[in-house]
């Protein structure tokens, strides 16, 4: 059965479930007994049986937009849960699907930057707003206990389950600190397998735990045991978060930009490596002083100028450069040579090197190579070595930045450009309609099934919804994870950190929004302590490391069950919340 007849399928028996009327089991009474035989005294029937005239009982549910099902039993509002978070679900996947269309078609930038990660928490932020806007005050600060379920579950559900799975299933080999892609032959050694991410996913990482600062300003007032500021606490968080998340935007539309220019740089820095090393292995470049040697660079100069005019040329430069074997990173080599006229044609500008520029430019070059090869802390040693270290430290930023192996995703081509466009929008408008349509419904039947139950609404928002509205990203982070490339890691580590940084500056914002206009009380101390231990704990984590050895996933699991109990016992020991 495909997504859409199973879609139906659940859209019709809710709409047909939404006819029915549940009928109480009572036991007979025999003052109340009419019979028609004349006999007046019966005695207690030993079994159950229904009275189909009954049409209320003691415990009733109001039906949400009139005609949905509802039931005050618990295993009818576990089914409800169940069916209604699989809606969400759905709506989670249509908009990842359309969304990832629509990055093809459209690439990184507004649409990557913008519209991307805001899609990707509207689940959350649906479900979030509904659980407090419904019924009165009072009503909205018990439901709104959902909204911070939700938030605290999605957020830890994706730095400790999700994270430490995504560690499991793309382990590789580590070799000196560097996982070795594809390559699985040590098992589970905890520190002889993991994966590693570029460096882009460790900006990913300090920008998220940089965006719990708004949950900091609005428990300051609880801190300080101060009851007067809670409100003005709330909007200033409130503006804070929100211009996060618009300076979290920018950063994402700027960010390819950002990469360009940093991996042009490193390339460029690989060009200067690559010279340097070649031209030492004619002739050492530095003198006994460890000062660059201007007679051998003087005849490194006659031995590119083909035609002794005492100029070089762009052609004699390009000549030169496609002669030099710079190893597995590849470059544009017109790029290169114009880079390198650049740098060195800083007297004449007239496009061409004499002697002069050419040394100047050797030997600023050799200074820069010096400062990162750490020549002075053995001057003997390091003159033959310095070269060496600042090529592979060129080779290691550029295998930072994860820009070794591209994609190997096909591009489709542009005749299907509008037909996937067309097909990306009517997703991400299917994904929405249901987001917000059954996200009020769910919040009611989560509300029922706690007092059916008298299990907490912040407990069963925090371990049943994410599973449903961030499914989608679980299974799509764990199948990226699972090609156990690193660039494949890196994406999928940045999906998780941009996730919960949109839970923290866009949720967040929703959140506090409708404390803020509804008047509610802001009561939540142990639910924001345990976003702040998880986050800063996986933050930190992922700020200062590349490589994640095995071990490291048990941490983020041990950190799911600690943070469920930390707020049980803060709610219900000492009395928190």
């Amino acid at each position: 059965m495909s997504t859409t007849q199973r879609f139906n399928f659940l859209l019709l028996a809710l709409i047909l479930c939404g006819q029915a009327h549940s009928r109480i089991i009572i036991r007979q009474s025999p003052s109340s007994d009419l019979v028609s035989d004349g006999v007046h005294r019966l005695p207690e029937p030993t079994y159950l049986s229904l009275n189909p005239f009954s049409s209320g009982s003691e415990s009733t549910c109001e039906q949400t937009y009139g005609f949905l099902p509802c039931t005050t039993t618990i295993l009818g509002n576990l089914f409800l849960i169940i069916v209604y978070g699989y809606l969400m679900y759905l709506a989670a996947t249509y908009l990842s699907g359309g969304s990832e269309l629509l990055l093809e078609i459209l690439g990184p930038g507004i649409v990557g930057g913008l519209f991307l990660p805001a899609l990707g928490a509207l689940p959350d932020a649906m479900l979030i707003l509904v659980s407090g806007l419904s019924g009165s005050k009072e009503t909205a600060q018990s439901q709104v206990a959902v909204g911070m379920g939700l938030l605290a579950g999605s957020t830890v559900m994706l730095l400790t389950v999700i994270w430490g799975t995504c560690v499991l299933v793309g382990k590789c080999d580590l070799e000196g600190s560097i996982a070795k892609d594809s390559q699985d032959t040590k098992g589970f050694s905890l520190t002889g397998s993991g994966v590693s991410t570029d460096i882009w996913t460790s900006y990913a990482a300090r920008i998220m735990a940089v965006s719990v600062f708004p949950f900091l300003i609005v428990q300051l007032p609880q801190l300080l045991n101060s009851t007067s500021g809670r409100h003005l606490a709330v909007l200033i968080g409130l503006i804070v978060s929100f211009s996060l998340f618009v300076s979290y935007c920018l950063y994402q539309v700027f960010q390819p930009w950002i990469q360009k220019r940093r991996l042009d740089y490193v390339k460029h820095k690989h060009v200067i490596s690559g010279i340097l090393k070649h031209a030492n292995a004619l002739e050492r470049l530095l003198d006994e002083e460890g000062e660059p040697n201007r007679e051998v660079i003087k005849k490194l100069f006659r031995i590119i100028d083909e035609n002794d005019n005492g100029f070089l040329s762009t052609q004699e430069l390009r000549a030169w450069i496609i002669g030099i074997r710079f190893g597995e990173i590849d470059f544009d080599k017109n790029d290169a040579v114009e880079k390198l006229m650049k740098d060195f044609d800083t007297i004449s500008n007239d496009l061409q090197l004499d002697q002069d520029e050419f040394i100047a430019g050797i030997s600023r070059w050799l200074n820069e190579a010096k400062r990162s090869g750490d020549i002075s802390a053995d001057p003997g040693h390091k003159k033959m070595d310095f070269l060496n270290n600042f090529h592979e430290r060129t080779k290691q930023e550029h295998d930072l930045l994860g820009m070794g192996n591209q994609s190997d995703e096909v591009v489709e081509g542009a005749a299907e450009a509008k037909w996937t466009t067309i097909k990306a929008v009517l997703m991400l408008m299917l994904g929405t309609a249901i987001a917000a349509v059954f996200a009020d419904p769910l919040v009611d039947v989560v509300d029922n099934f706690s007092d059916a139950t008298s299990i907490p609404t912040f407990f069963i928002s925090f371990i049943a919804l994410p599973v449903a509205t961030n499914s989608s990203e679980a299974v799509s982070a764990i199948i990226f994870a699972s090609r156990k490339k690193r660039r494949t890691a890196s994406l999928t580590y940045s999906e998780i950190y941009g996730a919960v940084t949109m839970n923290n500056v866009l949720c967040l914002s929703v959140f506090l929004a409708l404390v803020y206009v509804r008047g509610l009380t802001w009561d939540f101390s142990a639910e924001v302590l345990v976003i702040l231990i998880v986050c800063i704990v996986m933050g930190l984590l992922g700020s200062f490391r590349t490589t994640f050895p095995l071990w490291t996933s048990f941490v983020a699991f041990l950190l799911y069950p600690f943070s469920i109990l930390l707020v049980y016992v803060l709610d219900y020991f000492f009395g928190w919340s």
